[in-house]
């Protein structure tokens, strides 16, 4: 059974989704929780009595970790009410189509920004609280499309590929400090962010593709998450996770 009682998970972008559901499922092993949201606080304050209604404390934080300082605001705003990081869990991010030829540098930078840019000042900020805890784990929520490519996905597909090779860096450069850092990347899953687009590929096909014969749910990627910042995954570091029913079938 995972344990996570009296420790405190940060999640960056946890209001919804994949985030939303890492967070009561971290809550229901014990955890202590911050949920960092951009803008729609009506959400994240439900999820709020929510995770109290558990039995653990909860608290939500405020804003845009891709602008500078941001991410240092949060990471102390959470610390001031919940005391040091144990977890780290970045989920936040875009998923928008831009064919090649039609891309504006733009629209490029802005996928770049809020993907990549945001998980590293994110992940930043965090470090400085995570080694007061003697180490801890940092989990960083990636794409299939990072490891594989996507057309008409490319900005997207490339931001997660690189939040795969940060991963890897920094695993390697944070080990020395007991905190472990890996990915966990999600294939077609029914989120808010995914489902217009699943609806326009076409959700049979797109099931028929899956040897596991269902799309995703956000529990899916979320246990994943719930398994790697517990210290039943003390002894893994560098990894990818794939969630995606089979259909990529990576090792």
């Amino acid at each position: 059974m995972i344990d996570l009682t009296g420790k405190h998970i940060l999640i960056m972008g946890g209001s919804r989704g994949i985030g939303a559901e890492l967070a009561r499922m971290a809550a229901k092993a014990g955890a202590n929780i911050s949920i960092n949201y951009l803008s729609n606080s009506t959400a994240a304050d439900a999820l709020v009595k929510e995770i109290e209604g558990i039995g653990t404390k909860a608290q939500a934080v405020q804003g845009d970790i891709a602008k500078d300082g941001m991410a240092q605001e949060v990471v102390a705003n959470a610390v001031d009410g919940l005391g040091e990081i144990n977890g780290l869990a970045v989920t936040a991010g875009i998923f928008e189509p831009g064919p090649i030829d039609e891309m504006t540098p733009e629209f490029w930078d802005r996928t770049m920004d809020i993907n990549m840019r945001g998980t590293f000042l994110s992940v930043q900020a965090a470090i400085p609280s995570i080694r007061k805890n003697n180490g801890g784990s940092i989990v960083i929520f990636t794409s299939t499309a990072g490891q594989r490519g996507s057309d008409i996905y490319s900005a997207y597909a490339t931001s997660k590929g690189a939040q795969i090779m940060f991963m890897r860096s920094m695993a390697r450069e944070l080990a020395g400090d007991k905190i472990r850092s890996n990915c966990v990347a999600p294939g077609w899953t029914e989120t808010e962010m995914a489902t217009d687009t699943i609806n326009e590929l076409g959700r049979e096909e797109i099931v028929e593709s899956i040897p596991l014969k269902r799309i995703g749910l956000p529990k899916d990627p979320a246990a994943a998450a719930l398994f790697l910042l517990s210290d039943l995954a003390e002894f893994i570091t560098g990894s990818t996770i794939t969630v995606d029913g089979g259909f990529d079938m990576r090792g």
